[in-house]
């Protein structure tokens, strides 16, 4: 899907100025009226990052933030807030919100937020799917190969694998080129380094 930043602000001249400000900038952006109408579309597919208005009719932003928040949502929050709903936006914060900007706002710090929760966002996807590419990765591996990859981890020789395993050396070295070629590494540093990555 491609990354947006989805604007949430029950002021159409404020959902005007500022899907125009992040357009200009090269931010895909998508805006509506309401939190009952971003939950309609909401899904956990999406990406990019939500630009959330505090005090809205209806469901407020830090209610819609809790919403989506129970239902698993990744995509980076900036809240929007005036002078007094800064005790609101801390404690959003203290959830998980990406920021919070008091309106009126400086544009260009504005838009550097929204380019930098969409980085985030990437980052986080990319880093999820390398964790379930590894998973599958595992998964393919037979029990015997499970147990002499976790003494290869340990820093067993083949050796002391072979007697703990009650195996003979030359079947450990066959479980090991197998997993190696299966998990896609040469080494066991590099095998490290790869589940290292996925968690």
């Amino acid at each position: 899907m491609t990354p947006h930043a989805y604007l949430v602000d029950d002021d159409e001249a404020i959902r005007d100025s500022l899907s125009w400000l992040l357009e200009s900038r090269g931010v895909a952006c998508l805006s509506y009226p309401s939190a009952e109408d971003f939950l309609d579309v909401w899904q956990p597919e999406l990406s990019g990052c939500l630009l959330l208005d505090i005090r809205m009719d209806g469901m407020s932003g830090p209610e819609l933030f809790d919403v989506l928040c129970e239902r698993g949502n990744r995509l980076p929050v900036i809240f929007l807030t005036g002078h007094g709903d800064v005790p609101m936006a801390v404690s959003a914060l203290k959830k998980g919100a990406f920021d919070f900007v008091e309106k009126p706002c400086n544009d260009n710090e504005l838009v550097n937020r929204v380019i930098e929760a969409l980085q985030l966002d990437k980052d986080q996807r990319a880093a999820a799917s390398g964790a379930d590419s590894v998973n599958t990765l595992c998964s393919r591996l037979t029990t015997r190969e499970r147990q002499v990859m976790e003494r290869i981890l340990a820093g067993k020789l083949n050796k002391v694998i072979a007697d703990e395993l009650q195996i003979s050396m030359r079947t450990v070295e066959v479980h090991r080129a197998n997993l190696f070629e299966k998990m896609g590494v040469r080494t066991a540093v590099e095998l490290a380094q790869l589940l290292a990555g996925k968690r």
